[in-house]
């Protein structure tokens, strides 16, 4: 690609990455843009991301289809379980999302999503600076395709190595 060219990424394209909790198609990344990378990402029925926090990263999301609750705020107290009951200083509680919505998460910001419903969601989903969350979700990947068990460890090592800090745990149906 040069200066002169744009990326233009028909529906259904971009390379994939699947996990057992997530299809992650990559739309834009740190070799065609300096700003972000931009991601459509499938959230299947009982997956929980989990609320987590970066320092350097900023993140946005655009529900497409379905539904999600989200967080997007510091609670007033960090409970290890169960983010879903948290609330802010001003009242804010997670939110409903639905087609449409938009969530912007800047950096130290705790943020999570799940799909609480029986189908599938879709996001627009942009991280920035590229190219640390394709680089997770590549690495990701690979930790998650030996079957089995998830290696916990190795998981906790990735998530530091690309700035994310883990405050509940991600949980997704089998």
């Amino acid at each position: 690609m040069t200066a002169t060219e744009g990326l233009l990424v028909p529906p259904g394209h971009g390379r994939v990455v699947q996990t057992p909790a997530q299809r992650v198609t990559f739309k834009v990344t740190g070799a065609h843009s300096r700003t972000a990378s931009a991601f459509e990402v499938e959230v299947p029925p009982g997956f929980d991301v989990g609320a987590h926090v970066h320092a350097r990263s900023e993140e946005l999301f655009y529900v497409l289809e379905g539904e999600l609750d989200v967080l997007a705020f510091e609670p007033l107290v960090r409970t290890p379980d169960n983010w879903q009951r948290w609330e802010s200083g001003s009242g804010t509680r997670v939110v409903r999302a639905t087609p449409g919505t938009v969530i912007v998460v800047p950096p130290g910001c705790p943020h999570a999503f799940a799909n609480p419903t029986d189908t599938p969601a879709k996001m627009f989903f942009q991280a920035s600076p590229p190219p640390d969350h394709e680089r997770y979700f590549e690495e990701l990947l690979e930790i998650l395709r030996g079957g089995g068990p998830p290696d916990h460890e190795a998981i906790e090592a990735l998530r530091a190595r690309y700035d994310i800090e883990q405050l509940t745990p991600l949980r997704h149906a089998p």
